[in-house]
C-alpha cells in the first residue's frame, strides 16, 4: 500500500462531538453511574473469586461460618457479575452516549434515564443471596441462578434498567433527534434490537415452562434460547468497541460506515433467527437445542470481515507511526482484543462440550471482548468523563498482562481438555490420569494468575479515575 499523503493523515476527532453532547451535569452523572457499575461488577467478581479460593482451603470451614453452599453460590455470583452485569453495564454506557449524541445533548425521555439506578438496585439484589443460608444454586448455562426471590428480583431490575436505556435511545431516535445517526448510534440501535429479541426469547421460554418450580432444569430452559441471542449482543458491543478504538488509534475510521452497518445487520439477523427458533420450534426439544448450538456459527462472519476490512488502514497507519504504535492504548487494546478473540474462536472449532476445551473457547472469546471494553474505558469513556488516566506504561502493562494471561489460560485449558480433563469439576473428578492434563491445568493456572493481575490493575486504575474530580480543558 502506498504511503499516505499529508492530507490523508489529518486526524479524525472522534471524541469532540460526544463530549459536547455529554456536557450537561445530568448526562455526566448517568455515564459515571453506568461506568461505576461496570467496573464495580468486575471488582465484586474478583472478590468472590478470592473468597471461593479461600473457602476451599482445608479446615477453613471450621474457622469461619460460611453460608450454606457458599462455593456454588459464590461461583454463580462470580459468573453473573463478571459476564452479565459487566457486559450489560458497558452496554448501558454505550446506549447513554449514543442517546445523548442523537438528542444533541438535550433532555430526552428523562423518566427512562433512571436505568443505571435500577441496575444499581440489581447489583445489591444479585449479591446478597450468596451470603444467606437459603436458596439453591443452579450452575446452568449463560445466566446461572440462585433460586431465591431476591436473586430473581435482581435479574428483573437489571433487565429493566437496561431496557429503560434501550427504550430511551429509541425515543431519541424517533422523537428527539438532533444529531447524526452515526456508527456508534447504529451499533447501539442494533444492540437494543438484539436485547429486545433476547428478552422476548426469555419471555417465550417462561411461558412455555408453565409455572414450573424453579430448579436447574427450569433455569437452563429459561435462559438457553435468550442466552444464545445475547451472544449476538456481545458481538455487537465488541464491534462497536473495535470501531471506536480503530477511529481513536488511526485518526480516521478503519471501516466505512456502510460496511459497519452491514456487519451490524448480520448480528441482528442472527438474533432474529434465534428468536424465531425459540418461537416456532417445540420448546426445549432436542431439535431446538441443536439448532441453537448451530447458530453459533452465525457469530463468525462479522468479526472476520471487520478485521479483514480494517487491515489495510491499520497497516498504513502502522507504517506511518511505527515508533509509537504500541504506545497507544487504543491500538494496543484493539490488536490484542482481535488476537485473543481470534484464538478463542479458532479453539471453538474443536469443542465437544464435555471437557475443558469448551471453557478454553469461551474464555478466549470473552477475553477478547473484555480487552475491547478495557480499551473503550481508557480511550473513550473516561475521556468523556474528563477523567482520562495518563496513557503511560502502567496502562500498557495491564492490557498486556490481561491479554497474555488469557491466552495462556486458554491454551492450558485446551491442552488439558485434549487429554480428557472434564469441565465444571474439581479435584479427582477432573480425570487427570494423563500428565498432559495436569500440565495443561498448571498452564491455565499460571495464565489465570497473570490475567488477574492485569484485571486488578485495570479495576484500580478506572476506580481511581472515577473517584477523582474531572479535569476539563
Amino acid at each position: 500500500m502506498a504511503r499516505l499523503e499529508p492530507a490523508q493523515r489529518q486526524r479524525w476527532d472522534l471524541l469532540a462531538p460526544y463530549a459536547e453532547a455529554l456536557a450537561a451535569p445530568a448526562a455526566q452523572r448517568r455515564l459515571w453511574a453506568w461506568t461505576a457499575l461496570a467496573v464495580s461488577s468486575l471488582a465484586l467478581a474478583g472478590v468472590m473469586a478470592l473468597l471461593l479460593a479461600v473457602s476451599r482451603l482445608p479446615g477453613i470451614d471450621k474457622t469461619f461460618p460460611w453460608p450454606l453452599q457458599f462455593f456454588q453460590k459464590g461461583l454463580v455470583v462470580h459468573v453473573v457479575f463478571s459476564f452479565a452485569v459487566w457486559f450489560l453495564a458497558v452496554f448501558g454506557a454505550i446506549l447513554h452516549v449514543a442517546t445523548q449524541r442523537l438528542a444533541g445533548g438535550r433532555p430526552c425521555a428523562e423518566p427512562l434515564a433512571a436505568g443505571p439506578w435500577a441496575a444499581a438496585a440489581a447489583f445489591v439484589l444479585l449479591f446478597v443471596p450468596a451470603l444467606l443460608d437459603r436458596g439453591q444454586p443452579t450452575l446452568n448455562n449463560y445466566i446461572p441462578v440462585i433460586v431465591d426471590p431476591l436473586y430473581y428480583a435482581g435479574l428483573g431490575f437489571l433487565g429493566i434498567g437496561v431496557l429503560m436505556a434501550a427504550t430511551r435511545l429509541l425515543m431519541a431516535l424517533l422523537f428527539a433527534r438532533q444529531g447524526p445517526f452515526e456508527p456508534v448510534a447504529r451499533s447501539a440501535l442494533a444492540g437494543a434490537a438484539i436485547y429486545l429479541l433476547a428478552l422476548g426469547s426469555i419471555a417465550l421460554a417462561f411461558r412455555s415452562l408453565g409455572g414450573q418450580t424453579p430448579s436447574f432444569d427450569f433455569n437452563e430452559n429459561l435462559f438457553w434460547g435468550g442466552g444464545h441471542v445475547l451472544q449476538f449482543l456481545n458481538l455487537t458491543l465488541m464491534l462497536a468497541a473495535w470501531y471506536v478504538l480503530g477511529g481513536l488509534a488511526f485518526g480516521r475510521p478503519a471501516l466505512s460506515p456502510g460496511l459497519f452497518s452491514i456487519l451490524l445487520t448480520f448480528a441482528v439477523v442472527g438474533a432474529l433467527v434465534g428468536f424465531a427458533v425459540q418461537a416456532t420450534m417445540e420448546p426445549f426439544s432436542a431439535t431446538q437445542r441443536e439448532t441453537f448450538t448451530w447458530l453459533q456459527y452465525a457469530l463468525a462472519p462479522s468479526p472476520v470481515i471487520a478485521v479483514a476490512a480494517g487491515f489495510g488502514v491499520a497497516r498504513a497507519w502502522f507504517r506511518e507511526n511505527v515508533a509509537d504504535a504500541w504506545r497507544h492504548p487504543a491500538f494496543l487494546a484493539l490488536v490484542l482484543s482481535i488476537a485473543t478473540f481470534g484464538i478463542g474462536g479458532t479453539l471453538g472449532i474443536f469443542v465437544d462440550g464435555a471437557d475443558t476445551r469448551t471453557p478454553a473457547h469461551y474464555h478466549g472469546v470473552i477475553g477478547g471482548i473484555n480487552l475491547a471494553f478495557m480499551g473503550l474505558m481508557f480511550a473513550f469513556v473516561l475521556p468523556l468523563l474528563a477523567r482520562a488516566p495518563k496513557a503511560g506504561r502502567a496502562i500498557r502493562v495491564q492490557i498486556w498482562l490481561y491479554a497474555v494471561g488469557q491466552i495462556l489460560a486458554c491454551i492450558g485449558l485446551f491442552w488439558a481438555g485434549g487429554y480428557g480433563a472434564a469441565r465444571k469439576t474439581v479435584g479427582a473428578a477432573q480425570d487427570l490420569s494423563h500428565v498432559g492434563a495436569t500440565i495443561g491445568l498448571y498452564l491455565n493456572g499460571i495464565g489465570a494468575l497473570i490475567a488477574i493481575v492485569g484485571g486488578v490493575m485495570f479495576i484500580w486504575t478506572v476506580g481511581r479515575a472515577l473517584l477523582r474530580r474531572p479535569v476539563r480543558e
